[in-house]
């Protein structure tokens, strides 16, 4: 008999137990913590090795009309780049609104394209997880094996998981963001 597959809030799938409030609080506040110099980092004017798989994104907050910072992952696909959007950042995305992205120690505009289709984001995932394979340990629908469990990731598309596709608008800039 097998187990249906369902997300969460905080992520977790069904069958896998769920993480003690302590340890999710003590994991958000390292998140912070370590951003804040990630952040830094990746705003430098040139390219560092940490920028090679990270981009820095600028948005601003659909509610609170904050600007956000949110440094994210990427691997390279032709002439755009994916991200896995897991987080709630992704929810003051507007698709085909074009944002400020850092990437490379470079400035520039990107729009999101939001792949929404199961099928399209298993293909995807593939693609990134040959490209870098770092990324299959921060995606909780691909396995150990680095097979995709498709029960996961239908549950995980169907609460609002997908991979954004960044058209690239604005040739790369110099300067601070």
């Amino acid at each position: 008999m097998s187990i249906p597959y369902e997300l969460f809030p905080e992520g977790r799938v069904m069958n896998q137990p769920p993480m003690p409030p302590r340890r999710r609080a003590r994991r958000a506040r390292l998140m912070r913590v370590i951003n804040v110099p990630m952040r830094r980092l990746l705003r430098l004017p040139f390219q560092t090795p940490l920028s090679r798989r990270l981009m820095l994104l600028t948005f601003t907050g659909r509610k609170t009309g904050r600007v956000y910072r949110q440094p994210v992952s990427y691997v390279p696909d032709g002439d755009t780049l994916l991200t896995p959007a897991g987080g709630r950042w992704k929810l003051n995305l507007r698709e085909g609104e074009p944002i400020r992205v850092r990437l490379g120690g470079r400035d520039l505009l990107a729009r999101p394209e939001f792949i929404r289709d199961a099928d399209e984001v298993e293909r995807l995932l593939h693609r990134m997880t040959a490209s870098n394979p770092r990324t299959a340990s921060f995606i909780p629908v691909i396995g150990r094996d680095g097979q995709v469990d498709r029960g996961k990731l239908q549950a995980a598309v169907d609460y609002g998981f997908s991979i954004i596709r960044w058209h690239i608008d604005e040739a790369p800039s110099r300067g601070r963001s």
